[in-house]
């Protein structure tokens, strides 16, 4: 099944010399079809690379996925034109009254911040609990899984000693576990950031389950609530060159950031990367959209709210 998106979106002409089937909004307003309604929160800097990234994984399903964006009314983004942002994207003020079956928020470039010093900490603050009672399921992503595991939980971010960059493996620690059907006993995920979350400091928290973990990367997926939240800290999510214009970009920029680990081939930067992670990554977004949306949300949208937790975890 295709990929509902907005007319015009850039990302359309791009996943069609992919192959990959997407729909506009003038055809798919044409089928007697309830699609799964899921908004993306994107906090990327480059807000196209993002869109696409994340509807190529919606679209390799059976269901048809109605995709949304939100941009946040208390932040200006300086990477993307804003008419883009305003024939592509609602701002929270225009969408809060209304229900959704999957909610992603994405990684944000604020990960040296003080949660509460991030300029629009108190409007994402109310995104994360205006979620709990108007989405049925919600992934949060690298920084917004920090936010939201610090707003809900109080668990603290650390520091780094220097960038996390590659590509690392990861071993399930639940593997029964739906999001996990058909995951092989080890996995890759990319990741990219300066801070973590410390497995010791979850210990604690009743309401909070690891689901996966890497002996170099840390903890990399834990649910909640019965799978109504999961946090990612990695980026299943990226494009094969992601790490590469990150690492490209952060050079020019005079950064000391080391090599993106077990990415390139013979780890040499002049080499093309080696893609380990697509077909993991597909099968975490479509365990994640049968599982946890689809088979669990209300026809009505608006008995969202009405949701308790979800009573299949594994």
């Amino acid at each position: 099944m295709p990929v509902k998106i907005p007319n015009n979106l850039p990302a359309i002409e791009l996943l069609k010399k992919e192959n990959i089937f997407v729909m506009s909004d003038l055809r798919a307003d044409t089928q007697d079809i309830r699609p799964m309604r899921v908004l993306i929160l994107n906090l990327m800097p480059l807000k196209i690379s993002a869109e696409t990234d994340f509807v190529r994984l919606l679209s390799n399903n059976p269901l048809q996925v109605e995709v949304e964006f939100l941009r946040l009314d208390s932040h200006t983004s300086k990477n993307i034109s804003e008419e883009h942002l305003e024939m592509f994207y609602k701002g929270f003020g225009e969408i809060k009254e209304n229900y959704y079956d999957g909610l992603i928020i994405t990684g944000a470039p604020v990960e040296m911040l003080e949660f509460e010093e991030v300029s629009y900490w108190n409007e994402i603050t109310q995104i994360f609990d205006w979620a709990r009672k108007h989405v049925t399921s919600t992934l949060y992503i690298c920084w917004a899984s920090q936010a939201a595991l610090y707003h809900f939980y109080g668990v603290e971010k650390k520091p780094l000693n220097e960038k996390l960059s590659g590509v690392f493996k990861h071993t399930a620690t639940e593997k029964g576990h739906s999001l996990l059907r058909g995951f092989d006993d080890e996995f890759f995920i990319p990741h990219s950031r300066h801070t973590t979350i410390l497995k010791s400091d979850l210990a604690d928290k009743e309401d909070l389950c690891i689901l996966s973990e890497s002996s170099d990367a840390g903890v990399a997926i834990v649910f909640s609530r019965g799978g109504r939240e999961f946090y990612l800290t990695g980026h299943s999510e990226y494009a094969p060159l992601t790490l590469h214009e990150e690492y490209v970009r952060d050079r020019k920029k005079g950064l000391d950031v080391p090599v993106p680990k077990n990415y390139y081939r013979d780890n040499n930067p002049e080499n093309a990367p080696l893609v380990c992670w697509t077909s993991h990554a597909n099968l975490l977004f479509n365990n994640w959209l049968n599982y946890f949306v689809y088979q669990e949300t209300p026809y009505n949208l608006e008995d969202v709210g009405k949701l308790g937790e979800i009573v299949q975890n594994g």
